[in-house]
């Protein structure tokens, strides 16, 4: 594995978790979205992730690891919050506001993961950097 297919394999990284952290921002911006042009409140979205692989050389069937991406986005089908508020303009006969099904706390622990695993990847690519430049030093010696 050289190091630029390592720095390639950490951007793959950053790209996923920068996705997720614009989901987890948008899932905490419509916490209080109860009404959605799909009707009904604003649903939690989250991230499935995939790992990249590719084919490596001079082996049948033998793969190795290319980074990670998103597969796709999905919406968390799980049940509503109810707040009983008779004078909400979305509450339904029986005087209850169904809310996005949306945590707080997950949100913010999704949040510190998705951070320290963007820091991590950025150390890497650092750290690639730095041994390809003292391989040009020792090059140059």
């Amino acid at each position: 594995m050289s190091v630029f297919s390592s720095m390639n394999i950490s951007a793959s990284g950053l790209t996923a978790e920068r996705l997720r952290l614009d989901t987890i921002a948008n899932n905490l911006a419509n916490i209080n979205t109860t009404r959605t042009s799909q009707g009904g409140p604003y649903r939690r979205q989250t991230l499935v992730f995939a790992e990249k692989l590719e084919k490596a050389m001079g082996g049948k069937h033998k793969f190795r690891g290319a980074g990670v991406e998103v597969v796709r986005i999905s919406v968390d089908q799980g049940e509503t919050r109810r707040v009983y508020d008779p004078s909400h303009p979305d509450a339904g006969e029986d005087g209850y506001v169904h809310y996005p099904n949306i945590n707080v706390v997950n949100e913010m622990v999704d949040l510190i993961t998705a951070t320290r695993a963007y820091e991590a990847n950025i150390t890497a690519i650092n750290a690639a950097k730095t041994m390809a430049l003292k391989a040009l030093e020792i090059g140059r010696g």
